[in-house]
């Protein structure tokens, strides 16, 4: 079996996106958490190249430790927050 070489697809190459439901590059999903790797980075590409291996090389210990071994908040946690965020936002756009 040919060992899979630690570069990364071109932007030519999409895949499904199972956070948000549409097609996506690779270089959108090593930026996609504030300029950090989206958490399930490695989940959806380990299939197409070693990603974990090219992640390590890429990212300091901390920023590793930042993406991929942080608890990750439930979904409804999540949800609650981004829903609290639209209300602030539609709030203090009512109040100009």
């Amino acid at each position: 079996m040919k060992k899979q070489e630690s570069i990364p697809p071109e932007d030519s190459f999409e895949i499904r996106c199972r956070k948000l439901g549409h097609l996506i590059y690779f270089s959108y999903c090593r930026r996609e958490n504030s300029g950090l790797p989206c958490t399930r980075i490695i989940d959806c590409w380990y299939d197409y190249f070693p990603v974990e291996e090219f992640l390590r090389a890429k990212l300091s210990e901390k920023e590793w430790q930042e993406v991929f071994e942080v608890p990750q908040k439930p979904k409804v946690l999540s949800l609650v927050e981004l829903i609290e965020q639209a209300q602030r936002k539609t709030k203090d756009r009512d109040q100009k």
